[in-house]
């Protein structure tokens, strides 16, 4: 194959068309306010009616809104949040900003997400929450979840970061949880540059949320008279990255259509290869496909083999309790151990064509 060809990335920054996206950031920047203001609040409406969701808290980042699920979860030092070691590090560096301890759970070997055996196994009288990510896009085990979360007077948090449209049980992700979050960072399904929204079951909850969000104050009450009763941050969306995902919204359904279209070719295309096997989930979920995850006996040649066709494959992730950061609270997660000796993303989202997703089958049907 010709050199010149160029990589098929495993993830890819997606933008609206320039028309559409420039005169409305144009008009926003010289606006005279470019802080949290109108076009947060309308995003935050436009993200809900989409998606089918309620309660919507838009933030600075997807790691700041799992910071207040923390916070209005009444996490604190000492406490412990059993969650996952198959994920991106900040869903569990924010467990450490809390004080709190990591309480990392063994996963499924079919999908990375976390075994509600296992999670249910690790309660203790110091247990707080569960946080949950879905991994890869592929939904985890809620309604088991759901109800160890009922029976142990838990919070559960969903971690949607990697799961925008993933569906389960007929229900959009995110609204099985007490608290839900999304990240909108840049090589996410959707971006806003840096973003991300925290979705409430309770709604009684969103003004705390809206003042944690903003350092504790309330938006709308002269400065002189507003009372600061708990210490916030400074977690709020501005105009600029709201309008970006306005934008965005008007174009999102077909890119997560194309995700999902290419999730199930592969899932049909790559049975019955010896030594491969997909992911699997549960028949009432619809996974999100951010990325496409393979089993392999033999991972590193999965990534050669691709590579030599142009195409990027790899794990992408590293499981935290390999970091010295989580050293101390390492233990034994042997499902863990053979999901990530076996796992390989390739790519899978709305830049792979069909030419692509049949060059990538071919190779790996050859190899």
């Amino acid at each position: 194959m010709s050199n010149n060809i160029p990589m098929l990335p495993l993830v890819k920054v997606a933008m609206p068309p320039k028309e559409v996206l420039m005169p409305a950031l144009e008009s926003v920047l010289y606006s005279g306010m470019i802080g949290e203001g109108e076009f947060v609040y309308r995003f935050e409406a436009a993200f809900a009616e989409v998606f089918g969701l309620k309660n919507v808290v838009a933030t600075s980042s997807g790691t700041a809104a799992l910071h207040l699920a923390m916070l209005l979860s009444e996490i604190e030092p000492g406490d412990e949040v059993i969650t996952t070691s198959m994920t991106a590090e900040p869903t569990n560096t924010t467990i450490l900003q809390m004080g709190a301890t990591p309480i990392f759970a063994d996963v499924d070997s079919f999908t990375g997400n976390l075994d509600p055996a296992s999670v249910e196994s690790l309660i203790t009288n110091k247990t707080k929450a569960i946080c949950v990510v879905h991994y890869a896009g592929y939904p985890a085990r809620l309604n088991d979840l759901r109800a160890i979360a009922d029976r142990h007077g838990l919070s559960l948090i969903e971690d949607c970061a990697h799961a925008l449209g993933a569906q389960y049980d007929q229900k959009p992700i995110g609204t099985i949880g007490d608290y839900a979050i999304y990240s909108f960072q840049a090589i996410k399904h959707m971006t806003t540059i840096d973003g991300g929204a925290l979705l409430l079951k309770d709604s009684a909850k969103i003004e705390e949320a809206r003042r944690l969000r903003w350092f504790g104050l309330a938006k709308g009450v002269p400065r002189t008279e507003v009372d600061i009763t708990r210490v916030g941050y400074k977690y709020n969306m501005h105009n600029v990255a709201a309008v970006i995902g306005l934008k965005q919204l008007e174009f999102i359904a077909p890119l997560l259509a194309r995700h999902q279209a290419n999730g199930r070719y592969f899932d049909q295309a790559l049975q019955g290869i010896s030594g491969l096997a997909m992911a699997k989930y549960e028949s009432n979920s619809k996974s999100a496909y951010w990325l496409y995850t393979l089993l392999a006996d033999d991972s590193d040649a999965v990534e050669r083999i691709l590579a030599e066709q142009h195409v990027m494959a790899s794990k992408l992730h590293r499981p935290n309790h390999f970091h010295s950061v989580f050293k101390e609270f390492a233990r034994a997660l042997p499902q863990l151990d053979d999901f990530y000796k076996q796992l390989v993303h390739i790519p899978c989202g709305w830049w792979v064509s069909d030419e692509d997703r049949q060059r990538i089958v071919s190779a790996l049907k050859r190899g």
